[in-house]
C-alpha cells in the first residue's frame, strides 16, 4: 500500500500563489505555454494571450513554447489565423513533441524567429479523420477532407516557400514523416536550433 500525504490548506496556498506569481511572470515577459493536446480550450488560452499582447503597446516580441502531439486541425487553423493577424512577432520555439497540428502551429511563427529543439520529435502527416454516417455525409465531409488538406498545403508554401509539389512529397506524404531539427531548417519549417 501507498500512503499519500494529504497536503495543508496552507500548502495548496503556497502552490497556488506561486502559480500566480509563475504566471504573471511569464505574462511580463511575453511568454506562453502550449502545452498537450491541440483542443479548443488550449488554443482559446493561446488566442487570448495574443490578443492581450496586441491590445498593449510597443512591438515586443511573443514567445510561444509549443510541446504538443497535435489534435484538432480547426482549432490550430484558428489560432494560426490569429498569429498572422497579429501586429507583434512571435517566437515560435518547439520542445518535446512538435507534432501534426503542432507542427503548422510551429510554422506558423515569424519567420527567422522559429527555433527547435535538437531533442525534439517532430511529425507532420496528412490531414486524417474518422467519418462515419449516411453516405452523403460522408462524401460532403470528404469534401471538407479535401479542402482542409489544401489549406494545410496553402499555409506550409506560404511559411517555407516550397513549391506544393515539395510539399506533397516532403511534408505532406501519405504516411507520416519524422523530421530532426537540421532537416526542418533545410526545409525552411525551422530558422534555428534552440
Amino acid at each position: 500500500f501507498f500512503f499519500f500525504k494529504q497536503k495543508t490548506a496552507y500548502e495548496i496556498q503556497v502552490g497556488l500563489e506561486f502559480r500566480r506569481v509563475l504566471f504573471r511572470s511569464l505574462l511580463e515577459n511575453h511568454i506562453h505555454f502550449l502545452y498537450g493536446e491541440i483542443d479548443e480550450s488550449n488554443i482559446m488560452d493561446a488566442i487570448y494571450w495574443i490578443t492581450y499582447e496586441n491590445l498593449k503597446p510597443g512591438n515586443d516580441m511573443l514567445t510561444l513554447y509549443i510541446n504538443s502531439d497535435g489534435g484538432n486541425l480547426q482549432d490550430a487553423f484558428a489560432l494560426i489565423e490569429v498569429m498572422q493577424k497579429s501586429k507583434k512577432p512571435i517566437r515560435t520555439i518547439g520542445i518535446g513533441s512538435v507534432c501534426s497540428a503542432a507542427f503548422l502551429i510551429f510554422a506558423a511563427g515569424t519567420k527567422g524567429e522559429r527555433l527547435i529543439s535538437e531533442t525534439a520529435s517532430v511529425m507532420c502527416h496528412q490531414f486524417s479523420d474518422g467519418y462515419s454516417g449516411k453516405y452523403h455525409d460522408i462524401k460532403a465531409a470528404a469534401k471538407e477532407s479535401d479542402l482542409a488538406n489544401q489549406r494545410m498545403v496553402n499555409l506550409l508554401k506560404e511559411f517555407t516557400e516550397l513549391e506544393t509539389r515539395t510539399i506533397k512529397s516532403k511534408l505532406l506524404p501519405p504516411s507520416d514523416v519524422w523530421f530532426t531539427a537540421d532537416e526542418l531548417i533545410e526545409l525552411g519549417v525551422a530558422d534555428n536550433i534552440f
